[in-house]
Parts: structure tokens; C-alpha cells; sequence
């Protein structure tokens, strides 16, 4: 009670409270940690000061170094909105409220011109100069503590990580995770390949390289229209994007390195020296990615321009220094009249940074194309650089059999447990109605009709590549085929061609390398076309004079 200037005793007013309560992770919420404790102090305490508690916000495995948090800015609005919706906002510590001193000023500074005033449990404050300086400092100290912790954590994820343990987020698709060994009460977790997935990212890397069979190599919007178009799921039963399949091509884990801590949490790439790379078992092999990532630099327009691939200079994109490793640009002379392949370091940074090299373009053209004409395109010659290429693709025929057959048996186990089911079901054992058993018929049903369904397409695949056998006469007939459509009548050559036999040309004093891919050369051999698919760029020109506005 209260007593008014006239002597009359009045009703007490009751301030209202909101209790805010926050853990950290995940962990801690789904094993009652914290947040039990928080809430029986914070009763407690509103109790012992007359305090009505009017709402809890409860924020299960948040961090609080910032304010991405669904119920904090719920109650900063309930606080914020006129009348607010409560006097007093009771945390256990200032640390649960935030832990930047910057955010914890800005938000109690904020509730407070709406009269609602932050109070903790275990740090009691007053209003007075002091005590809000005491509060800032408190604050710094809780910063400095979550971002020491926040190192410590990294520090043995780094570590658990270079053991080649996985740390705990959803693996990438084709992958699952199981536990590798205990140490304690800890289980150590690490990948292996998930036989029901890992078969629709190798579709993937083929379409991308070999395509379908009927069409030439496939860029990624082709792959997402060919998956969806034969509903080909993803993991979680959805279509596929060209985010998700561009991400499987460019994603090193795929060939056996899983890239940790490679980016911050606002997606920025870290340092080099702060990635940790964690050995997993390759769907694919390194030689199968790295032409991948070639094809699909070589189509990126902000990298290599379409001009490049489909201009006149047939090696403007491929031919480099050998001397500092940079890529040479046409210089001519004479006004126009002769053209040059020079180093564009050179040109760009003068001869301090590279002496440079500077080749007649139409010498070098004649002597590259002369040479894979002779050294290269010869049946002999060819049947040697493959021979290992086909080896390989026989490993991998024969493990993809045993692919099939683990698919199949996973099928076969699927349909017998629901067999199994259905009879205790019509036995009366089982009830349809519970849940839990819904959910489990579902669940093999799934499981059978997605491997029955990879095995189907697996087979399909092992098929198509076995009615492909390289054969000396067909090594003959694109030998031939290739020397006389290298060059174009009346002088030059098919660029496009050149690119299907090498992706390198290094120009050094005295001699020239060319390189190329193994495996580039085998799928054009198997393709039955020497001409990749040439991208274009520029403007698509409208033919109808209506369609043509003035």
C-alpha cells in the first residue's frame, strides 16, 4: 500500500516483468541445460520483488553476439510497442541478453525510451553513472569471453577435422555419416558413401562431361532439366536447382577432400592457411573433377568470354608464357597486317615483371595444328594414351556393378521388412492406425523405390557406356575424321576442334608444350564429334520487321 498527500492509503501498482531466457546451442536446449535454471531464478526472483511476470521468451540454441533471434525481437517489440507491453525485462546474466557491448547498449538504450528497464538476476545494477559504466565494462568482458570461446571451439574443430573426423553438419548429398570410434562418452563421426545417392552425383559429372548418350556435353541448366524431367529427386524428395547441381560440380569433397571452415558465417572465403582439408572417400576421381572444372571456367563467360571460343584466333584462350605463366593477347603490326601472339604480362606490366615472348600467329598456328596432326592423331599413338583412360573405366564399370547389386539388395531387404509389416498388420499384431508405424512403412517405401530406381538408372548407364567400346577401327576412322577437319578450306583451322585434342599451349624459347585431357580426348572420341558445344554471347537478332520496332 501507498499513501497519497491527502493521508489516504492507495493500492500498490504492480511493475509487469518479461523473463528472457537464451542457451547457446542446440545441445544444450535439447538436454534441459540451462534454460529450467534460468527460468526457476528468474520466478523467483520476480516473486521476491513484487514483480508480475506477464510472458517468458524462451530463445532455444541461439548466440547472442548478434540479434538474429525470433523471440529477442519479439520481445524488443513487445517492449518497444505503445503501452509496452511490460516495465521490466529480467535476464539471468547480461551475457544472456547479449554479448557485444555495442548491441547490449543500443537495445537497453532502446527499451528504455519506452520506460522498460533491463535487469539481471545475478548483476544487480542502478541507475547512477557508475553502475552503467560498471555494465559497459561487464559487457566488453562478455564479449571478449564469447569470441575466446568462440576460438577454443574452432581451434578443435580444426583439430578433430585434421584427424579426419567429421564435425556435425548435414553432409553433402551422396554422403551419410556414421561413427567411426568412441573415445569417452564422445562419438567420433566420420563419411562414407551413401550407396541410395552417390550414383545420381556421378550421372551428374557424366551428363557434365560425356551427355546422355544422344546430345554432346551438358552445362548445368540442361543437367537440372534432365534430372527433373525424368524425376530424378533430390535427398529430401524435392526438384533440383541450378544452385544445388552447380555446387556438386564444384564441390572438392566429391573427389575425396572435404574443404572445412572455408568460409566465415557471413559466407566470405577464409584464408588459405585456415582451411583444413579432411580426406573422405571419393565418389569421383580427381582426373573426372578437374575436367569438370576446366569445362566449366572454360564457359563462364566472366572468366573465359564466349568470344574467345567462338572467335576467329585459334588460340586466344589457350596459349600462355611459359616464362611467367601469363596468358598472351594478339599484338599486331604494320596496321594490321601481321599478327603476333605476345605476353600480356609484358604488355601490362613492362619488362621488369617478364621478358615475354612474341610469336607470329600464323607460324605458331601452322606448327601446333602440324603437330597433332603427325604426333597425335595416329590410330597407334591413340590406342597408347588411352589404353590407361580405359583401364580405369573398367574399374569403375566393375565397381558400379557392385554398386548395382548393393542397390538391388537394399531394394530386396526393403520390400522384405515391409513384407513383414503388412503380415502383422492382417495378423492383428500391429495397428495401422499408430503413427510411429505409418511412418515406418513410409519410410521403406521410400527406401525401396528410390535404390530400386538408382539401380534401374545405374544400369541404364553401365549399358550405354558398355555399347561404347573404344575399337582400333573406330580410333582409325576419328583419327581421319580429325585431320581433315582440323583445317577449313582456303587456310585456318576448326578452333573448335583444336580444343577437343588440347586445352594447354605453353610458348618457351626454343619450343612449345601442349597439353591436354586424357579423358576430354576419350569422350570426344566416344561422342563421335570432334566440336565441343562452342558457347555464344552478344545479341539475338529479331527477324520479323513487327518484332523490329523503329
Amino acid at each position: 500500500m501507498t499513501t497519497s498527500n491527502d493521508g489516504k492509503s492507495q493500492p500498490r501498482v504492480m511493475q509487469r516483468a518479461a523473463l528472457y531466457l537464451r542457451v547457446s546451442t542446440a545441445r544444450q536446449a535439447e538436454h534441459d541445460v540451462s534454460i529450467p535454471d534460468q527460468k526457476r531464478q528468474g520466478e523467483a526472483y520476480c516473486a521476491a520483488r513484487g514483480l508480475e511476470l506477464v510472458e517468458t521468451f524462451i530463445e532455444p540454441g541461439a548466440s547472442a553476439t548478434n540479434d538474429r533471434r525470433p523471440e529477442f525481437q519479439r520481445m524488443i517489440e513487445a517492449g518497444t510497442s505503445r503501452p509496452a507491453a511490460f516495465d521490466v525485462v529480467v535476464v539471468h546474466s547480461f551475457s544472456r541478453f547479449f554479448r557485444d557491448h555495442f548491441e547490449l547498449e543500443f537495445y537497453v538504450r532502446k527499451l528504455a525510451k519506452n520506460g522498460v528497464k533491463l535487469v539481471s538476476i545475478t548483476q544487480e545494477m542502478g541507475d547512477d553513472p557508475m553502475h552503467v559504466m560498471m555494465r559497459q565494462i561487464m559487457a566488453l568482458f562478455d564479449e571478449y569471453q564469447s569470441k575466446e570461446n568462440a576460438k577454443h571451439v574452432m581451434r578443435a574443430l580444426k583439430e578433430n577435422a585434421r584427424q579426419g573426423f567429421w564435425n556435425g553438419a548435414l553432409p553433402p548429398i551422396g554422403y551419410r555419416v556414421v561413427a567411426a570410434e568412441q573415445r569417452g562418452s564422445k562419438t567420433k563421426k566420420k563419411l562414407e558413401i551413401d550407396p541410395l545417392h552417390a550414383d545420381t552425383v556421378r550421372l551428374i559429372y557424366r551428363l557434365a562431361l560425356e551427355g546422355d548418350g544422344t546430345t554432346g556435353q551438358m552445362g548445368v541448366k540442361n543437367i537440372v532439366s534432365y534430372l527433373n524431367k525424368r524425376r530424378m529427386f533430390t535427398r529430401d524428395g524435392g526438384r533440383w536447382g541450378i544452385g544445388q547441381v552447380h555446387r556438386i560440380l564444384t564441390r572438392r569433397t566429391y573427389m575425396g577432400e572435404h574443404e572445412f571452415n572455408k568460409r566465415t558465417k557471413t559466407k566470405q572465403l577464409k584464408p588459405v592457411s585456415e582451411v583444413v582439408t579432411v580426406p573422405v572417400p571419393p565418389i569421383i576421381d580427381r582426373e573426372t573433377f578437374d575436367a569438370v572444372q576446366n569445362l566449366l571456367k572454360a564457359r563462364n563467360p566472366k572468366v573465359m568470354p564466349a568470344r574467345v571460343v567462338s572467335g576467329p584466333t585459334m588460340l586466344t584462350g589457350l596459349i600462355y608464357c611459359a616464362k611467367c605463366g601469363g596468358a598472351m593477347t594478339i599484338r599486331t603490326g604494320k596496321g594490321g597486317r601481321y599478327r603476333y601472339y605476345a605476353c600480356s604480362t609484358k604488355a601490362r606490366q613492362g619488362p621488369t615483371a617478364c621478358e615475354g615472348m612474341t610469336v607470329p600467329m600464323e607460324k605458331l598456328d601452322d606448327l601446333v595444328a602440324d603437330h597433332l596432326e603427325k604426333q597425335l592423331l595416329r590410330p597407334e599413338r591413340l590406342e597408347t594414351i588411352l589404353a590407361a583412360v580405359l583401364d580405369r573405366r573398367e574399374e569403375h564399370a566393375e565397381r558400379r556393378r557392385e554398386h548395382i547389386a548393393e542397390l538391388n539388395k537394399r531394394s530386396a531387404e526393403s520390400e522384405l521388412r515391409l513384407k513383414r509389416l503388412y503380415d502383422a498388420i492382417e495378423g492383428g499384431i500391429a495397428d495401422l492406425d499408430d503413427p510411429a508405424l505409418k511412418d515406418r512403412i513410409d519410410g521403406l517405401k521410400a527406401i525401396r523405390d528410390q535404390a530400386k530406381a538408382d539401380a534401374d538408372r545405374a544400369q541404364a548407364m553401365l549399358q550405354n557406356s558398355g555399347q561404347k567400346a573404344v575399337t582400333l577401327q573406330m580410333l582409325r576412322k576419328f583419327a581421319a575424321t580429325a585431320r581433315q577437319r582440323i583445317r577449313l578450306e582456303g587456310g585456318g583451322y576448326r578452333r573448335d576442334h583444336l580444343r577437343a585434342l588440347a586445352q594447354r599451349v605453353e610458348v618457351a624459347e626454343g619450343e612449345v608444350r601442349i597439353t591436354g585431357s586424357k579423358s576430354r580426348l576419350l569422350q570426344t572420341l566416344v561422342s563421335g564429334s570432334g566440336a565441343n558445344s562452342v558457347p555464344t554471347q552478344g545479341l539475338t537478332w529479331r527477324m520479323g520487321w513487327d518484332s523490329n520496332p523503329r
